[in-house]
């Protein structure tokens, strides 16, 4: 049971549901724009990457061409070799550095979507699996005479404030906290309906 029975309960918690969702979106949303601004950093990585491949497979190329010089053309194409080292180097940097912002990109965005996500449902989760445990388990011992019995208790185990406030809004004027104790324990058919009734009423479920 994820919702109650009376509506304006239930309308609270569909507004509080409704309200995380969008949370969730918003920070979803948030959280992919986060990435993709930071992959356009490695925008210049690439490029660095780019004109090292192109810079080291010309030299390479111009080696080869250069190593039919008769005479010196040995010489010319490791010279030219060493050099388009270099531009390897060079495109390993930018790939190293394209791979480090795509590695920040991802875990930035992902702290970014559960830390505040996280949190809201940490407050929000334990209280909707509390508030469904009990609801279920009320309606469960609301449909038998034994069952009614335990719930007047949960509703007379309530703080002091509640109860007073409960006995004032009785039926009979003379009810009082004492009195709702004494109907309980003598299994007055009475005082354990007003009592079950006020915790159904209380979890937001019908009393009858």
């Amino acid at each position: 049971m994820w919702y109650a029975q009376n509506p304006g309960r239930r309308t609270r918690q569909l507004i509080g549901d409704g309200a995380v969702l969008l949370w969730t979106l918003l920070w979803a949303a948030v959280a992919l724009i986060a990435y993709r601004l930071v992959q356009l950093l490695s925008g210049p990585a690439e490029d660095v990457e780019t004109a090292g491949r192109r810079f080291s497979s010309g030299l390479t190329t111009a080696g080869s061409t250069a190593s039919k010089v008769p005479f010196v053309g040995g010489k010319l194409d490791a010279a030219l070799r060493n050099v388009a080292g270099a531009g390897d180097k060079l495109a390993d940097a930018g790939d190293n550095g394209g791979t480090a912002v795509d590695a920040l990109a991802a875990a930035g965005s992902v702290a970014l979507f559960l830390l505040p996500v996280g949190l809201v449902l940490a407050l929000w989760l334990p209280r909707r699996l509390r508030w469904s445990r009990q609801a279920m388990a009320a309606r469960e011992l609301a449909a038998s005479d034994d069952g009614r019995e335990l719930l007047a208790l949960r509703a007379l185990l309530r703080p002091l404030d509640e109860v007073s406030h409960l006995a004032r809004t009785a039926d009979h004027p003379d009810t009082t906290p004492g009195s709702l104790a004494e109907g309980w324990r003598g299994g007055d058919p009475e005082t354990l309906d007003i009592l079950a009734e006020a915790e159904l009423e209380r979890l937001g479920l019908r009393t009858a």
